[in-house]
């Protein structure tokens, strides 16, 4: 399953990078997160509580950042195990750019491409589902992140 995003988030690049490597504000923003953790410069364990409706699972796991190039790009690859649903896996990657609004307001250009899947168990639920829920999340997590970094957030359509 493929996902992507486009968004104009009205702070400073270099602000924007911070927040997205702060646990609290991630704690925050990541939809259901019981727990994350820096273990290492570029590893993270998170557990996060999912509700699939008819069911509620915890999913333990790991996110890495790769091809890091400060306050610009990195991908992010995670994996994470939710007992008799199974596992699940997604690689996504960010970048961002400087942005000057019409108005002169600067801020921070963000764009990531996702993909992601799971064991024959998460997707025996269906793509459709899992995938129009995914991307839900993903929306919601960026204005959850614009809300806990206190600024705004415009998603852009999809072309």
């Amino acid at each position: 399953m493929k996902f992507s995003g486009k968004y104009i988030i009205n702070a400073p690049r270099q602000q924007v990078w911070e927040a997205l490597n702060d646990e609290k504000i991630l704690k925050e923003t990541i939809f259901g997160c019981q727990k994350i953790a820096w273990v290492s410069d570029n590893k993270l364990e998170i557990e996060i509580l999912v509700n699939l409706g008819v069911m509620k699972k915890s999913f333990i796991g790991d996110l890495e950042l790769a091809n890091v190039k400060k306050a610009k790009k990195y991908t992010l690859k995670g994996s994470g195990r939710g007992g008799i649903l199974g596992k699940v896996h997604a690689s996504a990657d960010i970048e961002l750019k400087d942005y000057e609004q019409e108005n002169g307001i600067r801020g921070t250009y963000l764009e990531f491409t996702a993909i992601g899947g799971g064991s024959s168990a998460i997707m025996s639920l269906g793509k459709t589902i899992i995938g129009s829920s995914a991307q839900r999340i993903i929306d919601r997590f960026f204005e959850r992140f614009a809300q806990a970094m206190g600024v705004e957030i415009t998603s852009l359509k999809k072309e």
